[in-house]
């Protein structure tokens, strides 16, 4: 791993760097809704949706209830890291058409204002536990203000409050939740939904993000093989050194 410099970093100044990130600020939330897309890049023109959502698509979830913490200029100061999430219904897919009239369309599509109709197979009835911590971007204080744990504060507030930037959806815009919010109690209804923990999936090439920051980011896609466990799919640790994403441990210095 390099500093800020370009050269690579003291043990030194590792260990400075790994026992910032030792602090946590947990975040989290339940979404529920009829129907959901995340879908597979290999899939192409008809796509296909994962069974759950990829760590991008949790972060932009969480970023629907706080864009960010900002602590002067244009980019925030700490962003959200999804850490995983749970499956509390049964993984169910469905065939799904739309007309699409956005900008994929054949020039002569176009110029007729003709929609394509775009096939999918996208999920059913899904319930999810997203659960994530407040990481900052460069130092861990900007302008004197632990700008993670003010994000986790905001986030916390207007989550219980039901206020939102914009509204969150379930992949594709269309795919509205009916619920989003804190971790509901179901135990308290005779029909609701349970956490899977009998189901295990493999997933050989799973797209986390497509960007290589937390924020204003090039296109490099990121993949890993994981696994989801009783349920629950655990994304590898996220670092951001030089201020680009790092799935995975940092390796040790030299």
């Amino acid at each position: 791993m390099r500093g800020s410099s370009g050269g690579p970093l003291t043990s030194y100044a590792l260990h400075i760097f790994k026992k910032k990130r030792m602090k946590k600020y947990p975040v989290s939330f339940e979404i529920a809704g009829p129907a959901a897309m995340f879908a597979r890049p290999d899939t192409g023109a008809a796509p296909i949706s994962y069974p759950l959502p990829t760590w991008s698509a949790c972060k932009a979830m969480f970023e629907a209830v706080v864009r960010g913490f900002f602590t002067g200029g244009t980019d925030p100061a700490a962003f959200f890291n999804p850490t995983s999430v749970e499956i509390w219904l049964p993984v169910r897919y469905e065939k799904y058409v739309v007309n699409y009239r956005g900008p994929l369309r054949k020039g002569s599509q176009i110029s007729k204002d003709a929609a394509y109709q775009l096939p999918a197979t996208i999920l059913v009835d899904v319930c999810f536990r997203v659960n994530g911590d407040c990481i900052p971007i460069g130092s861990s204080r900007s302008g004197g203000v632990n700008a993670a744990h003010a994000l986790q504060e905001m986030f916390i507030r207007r989550l219980a409050r039901g206020v939102s930037k914009y509204a969150p959806c379930l992949g594709w815009k269309e795919f509205l939740p009916t619920y989003f919010g804190p971790f509901r109690n179901h135990d308290i209804a005779p029909v609701s939904p349970v956490l899977q923990s009998d189901l295990n999936l493999a997933l050989p090439a799973f797209l986390l993000s497509m960007w290589d920051a937390p924020v204003r980011g090039t296109y490099q896609p990121s993949f890993r093989e994981l696994d989801v466990k009783g349920g629950v799919l655990r994304f590898p640790e996220v670092t951001v050194v030089n201020g680009k994403l790092h799935f995975g441990e940092v390796p040790d210095a030299d």
